[in-house]
């Protein structure tokens, strides 16, 4: 009989009490910022009018390895911290693997995903600086609820930019916003200028996180006493998220198990840098050869069709500029149902750690996503939000290489939240509804063709 344990728990006193700076021991730090006017490094003081200020310290932080989390936040955390590792036996019994299947679940708390692990720490200094409120961008709408319960918390106003389809597809994710005290509106819309300029260029769009992010930032600019918040994609984000690769190298531990691979959903990057990080770091100090492998969807590939370039890090280009892997700030993705993950471009971090071939990439079709979905609800009892099984999809994958050679892998994937305000996605899967879109090398390359000249 195996004695591991169903669920792997950490005692309270085995939380992490500090984020890991994976930049730190990066060997090719991932590249600056650009102001986009000057194309020189973005200084502090250039951030701070957007940016909180200690959050402008910790994203321009590529040396220090560990920052002590807040006892406010760490207090915050307990209420649904540490998350369970699980160990996936009933899908391993349906699948007939010799594979070792673990997740790590980050759904276990009102907000329905890991979010709420950066919103916590976002709006706690944004409070501290003394700021009335915050502005942000929501695809799928998790991070928009998680940034409401946050700042309804700590009493601060909060004003949430959702991508108009994920408006329209998930109301009630939207009206979990409005409960928490949160102003929600369909971007791209008429009430900033940025948001006028894209419906102009692109009449009837659906939008994009892009979309959404250039007109959160302009609503954070143009008011006193509010600056904004990002979700994912930033260097802060994957700090704070790295309570979640913490937890689970904890808990691993407790059992002396040691993963094979590590698989996450791949947007922005918040999620899979968050998990990755302290493996990643491993890895990096020659200490585990741990394949890490994100996965995306096939509808906005940014790593395995982007190209690695300076780029805008919203549509309005009104950001300063990243390098990463990126679809062109342009691009705006089909209304399909990869919720979060439907951004241009990826993580500095993660792109430099996927051009230094540290890690791979998969794209998968969303159909896929969902037989897989459905297929890990049927046996472990949890509906996985559709940003999660894409991680889910490439778990299965391998898992079933695994019962073909007869290799006992032990796989290690990130279940970041759960599905149920993605009943409409479900729906459109199981009435044979839902299409597989894929763009054209033709139109990435008309995208690409506007990245800007650096």
């Amino acid at each position: 009989m195996n004695n591991i344990p169903y669920k792997i728990y950490l005692n309270e006193d085995e939380m992490p009490k500090a984020w890991y700076n994976l930049r730190a021991d990066m060997k090719n730090k991932p590249a600056p910022l650009l102001n986009p006017g000057t194309h020189q490094p973005m200084k502090a003081e250039e951030l701070y009018p957007v940016f909180c200020e200690e959050l402008v310290k910790q994203e321009l932080d590529n040396d220090t390895p560990y920052f002590q989390i807040p006892d406010e936040v760490f207090n915050f955390y307990k209420m649904y911290r540490p998350s369970p590792l699980v160990r996936a036996y009933c899908l391993e019994k349906a699948l007939g693997t010799p594979a070792k299947i673990y997740y790590k679940f980050e759904g276990n708390n009102t907000s329905g995903s890991h979010k709420l692990n950066s919103a916590i720490a976002q709006a706690y200094y944004a409070k501290k600086q003394g700021l009335k409120g915050v502005t942000t961008e929501t695809g799928a709408g998790q991070w928009g609820t998680a940034l409401s319960m946050a700042c309804a918390y700590l009493g601060l106003d909060c004003k949430v930019y959702m991508v108009k389809v994920s408006y329209e597809q998930k109301p009630f994710r939207r009206e979990v916003m409005r409960t928490y005290g949160a102003s929600v509106t369909p971007s791209p819309s008429m009430t900033t200028e940025v948001g006028k300029r894209i419906l102009e260029a692109h009449p009837g769009t659906t939008g994009s996180l892009g979309c959404a992010i250039s007109e959160a930032v302009e609503a954070a600019t143009s008011v006193e006493g509010y600056r904004y918040v990002l979700g994912s994609v930033l260097n802060q984000v994957l700090l704070h998220q790295s309570i979640i690769g913490l937890e689970t190298e904890a808990a691993l531990k407790k059992y002396d198990i040691k993963p094979d691979m590590i698989i996450g959903c791949a947007g922005g990057g918040s999620n899979l840098g968050g998990l990755i990080a302290p493996f990643m770091r491993d890895k990096i100090l020659g200490k585990s050869d741990c394949r890490i492998i994100a996965v995306e969807p096939a509808s906005c590939p940014s790593f395995t069709r982007g190209k690695y370039a300076y780029d805008f890090c919203d549509t309005g280009m009104v950001c300063p500029l990243a390098k990463m892997y990126t679809l062109g700030s342009d691009f705006i993705p089909a209304p399909n149902h990869a919720g979060g993950l439907r951004y241009h471009g990826m993580s500095s971090v993660l792109s430099q750690l996927y051009d230094d071939g540290l890690m791979e990439a998969v794209a998968v079709p969303q159909t896929e996503v969902f037989k897989a979905a459905e297929r890990f609800a049927r046996v472990e009892g949890i509906l996985p939000a559709p940003e999660s099984s894409h991680a889910i999809k490439v778990a299965i994958d391998e898992a079933e290489k695994c019962r073909e050679t007869g290799e006992e892998k032990t796989i290690v994937f990130g279940l970041t939240g759960t599905g149920y305000f993605d009943m409409v996605a479900y729906e459109k899967f199981h009435d044979g509804k839902m299409e597989d879109y894929v763009p054209t090398d033709e139109e990435l390359a008309a995208s690409a063709a506007k990245l800007p000249r650096v």
